[in-house]
């Protein structure tokens, strides 16, 4: 059995890429129920729930585990630090299938990347100029937006599904404060967001292509309007792949 850690479209691709290779005794975990429907027509089974180190190395034990395919989303550290440790307290391989950085792909001056949230706020707030923020980071950690960028209007881009849109409300975004849209987005309808929303300054993550995230740079750059960018956190991870064409020679067989 064949554990994959999805909740990204990358995951989606290694269940496909599986299948195709006849495997068909995996599973595919995931956090959300937006993230079951979009996950239900690449793998037969899906389990739904978060998990801690613990709650991975039952699973492990209990479905006769062999390897895990980590190919949750470049910024969920924790859950990648969960699996790694509980494939070393079980014995079993771990693969690490991430996108590529594209940072050094990125050549619009008007870039600034940064490492944490609040560092990207600091910037912000140091800037009177950049009134209209635009949040294209997800919303995980949109209180903390709300909290650090008080003085400023902000502008979310979310899921468009009802728990993301309440917990929104709950910390009191509108919707006037929301685009709620699924994407990744071409340029060109990031440039008629950004217009539309009549955006200073933009804060994403380092997505990768999956992610949308040269789209949203080129936006920037096309309206000149500056981006900052939260670099992904790194780990230590036992072995890591970023092409979908490496999947078949990094599993164990038999």
């Amino acid at each position: 059995m064949i554990l994959v850690l999805g909740g990204t479209s990358d995951s989606l691709k290694v269940c496909d890429r599986l299948t195709s290779m006849g495997i068909q005794e995996f599973v595919l975990s995931v956090a959300t129920e937006f993230g079951r429907e979009l996950a239900e027509s690449h793998a037969s089974e899906i389990i739904n729930g978060k998990m801690d180190k613990d709650d991975m190395v039952e699973f492990i034990k209990e479905n006769e585990v062999r390897q895990v395919i980590d190919a949750t989303h470049p910024y969920a550290v924790e859950v990648s630090r969960n699996a790694i440790d509980a494939c070393e307290e079980t014995d079993i391989r771990y693969i690490r299938f991430e996108r590529k950085s594209l940072l050094d792909d990125i050549k619009y001056q008007g870039e600034f990347i940064v490492d944490t949230i609040e560092e990207a706020c600091n910037m912000i707030m140091s800037h009177e100029e950049w009134e209209n923020v635009f949040i294209a980071t997800g919303s995980k950690n949109l209180g903390t937006f709300v909290k650090l960028l008080k003085s400023k209007s902000i502008t979310a881009r979310v899921l468009p599904t009802s728990d993301v849109l309440r917990n929104c409300e709950a910390i009191g975004l509108n919707a006037d404060n929301i685009i709620a849209l699924k994407g990744p987005f071409n340029k060109e309808i990031n440039v008629a967001l950004l217009k539309h929303a009549d955006i200073d300054v933009v804060i994403t993550k380092e997505s990768g292509f999956a992610g949308g995230f040269i789209d949203k740079v080129d936006a920037c750059a096309e309206l000149e309007i500056p981006v900052i960018i939260i670099r992904r956190k790194t780990i230590d991870y036992q072995r890591v792949i970023h092409d979908i064409n490496e999947i078949e020679t990094s599993l164990i067989f038999g």
